[in-house]
This record gives C-alpha cells, sequence and structure tokens, in this order.
C-alpha cells in the first residue's frame, strides 16, 4: 500500500496550517469584533500551544496506558476517551490566556472556541479530500469520492 511521503506530508501540515488560519483568523475577527491582528496572535499561539500539548498528552496517555494496562493498544472505547480528554485539557490551557489577552470573559472565550473547532471540523474535510485531489499519491489507486 502506498503511503505519503515525508516531504508531501510536511507540504500537507504547512498548507493546512497556513490556508486554515488565513480563513479563521479574519472570520473571527469579524464575528467576535476583535482586532485581525490579536485573532491572528491568538491563532497562530494556540496552534503551537496544540502541538506541544498534543505531544505530551499522547506521551503521557501512552505511559500511563503501558501503566495500567500493559499495552498502548487502543480499543474504540479507549481512542474516544483519549480525544475527550485530550480536547478538555487543551481547552483547559487555552481558555485563560486566550480570555486575557483578547479581554472577554471564560463564557464568551469558550464560545469562540467552539465555534474555530466547528470551523476546524469542516475546514478538516474539505481540506483533506481537495489535497487528496490536487496532489494524489503517486501510483496509489484513485479513491472514490461521493
Amino acid at each position: 500500500m502506498k503511503m505519503r511521503t515525508f516531504p508531501d506530508r510536511i507540504r500537507h501540515t504547512l498548507l493546512f496550517e497556513v490556508i486554515g488560519l488565513m480563513i479563521v483568523t479574519p472570520l473571527a475577527a469579524y464575528l467576535f469584533h476583535k482586532p485581525i491582528m490579536h485573532m491572528g496572535v491568538v491563532g497562530i499561539g494556540s496552534a503551537t500551544i496544540a502541538t506541544i500539548w498534543n505531544f505530551l498528552f499522547n506521551l503521557g496517555f501512552d505511559h500511563g496506558m503501558r501503566r495500567m494496562f500493559g499495552s498502548t493498544t487502543k480499543t474504540f472505547r479507549i481512542r474516544l476517551v483519549h480525544t475527550v480528554l485530550f480536547e478538555i485539557g487543551l481547552l483547559a490551557i487555552l481558555l485563560p490566556p486566550i480570555a486575557w489577552y483578547l479581554n472577554m470573559g471564560l463564557l464568551e472565550t469558550l464560545q469562540l472556541d467552539l465555534a474555530i473547532v466547528a470551523f476546524y471540523l469542516v475546514y478538516n474535510f474539505v481540506f483533506n479530500l481537495a489535497y487528496d485531489r490536487v496532489f494524489p499519491i503517486p501510483g496509489a489507486p484513485r479513491a472514490e469520492y461521493a
């Protein structure tokens, strides 16, 4: 089975982040009546913190699984718990500094975060569909799209 190359994965990641920030930053600035530069700082800062949190959380989660269960094999249920705990942790890390930086209440900041999460759910699907069409894996059978 063919897989994407390392350089292709780098291109994918960079394009995903840059295009996503180019869309979400002005949109969030408009919807939440905040300066675009402030939303850019929040976007870049959040992406950086999320990357670090992703690394640390996954490392800790796997160590905890190995200690508790003797394995890091994740069932569907464990993956759901993993995802929920990751998002709750990221929310707890990001909400206070974003609320402070943007001079917003925690509830309004939570609304901002949920709006951004909703955007990225749709954006992730559309971006990856488009990326697979624009940059197909050489030699791989073409995926069927509905």
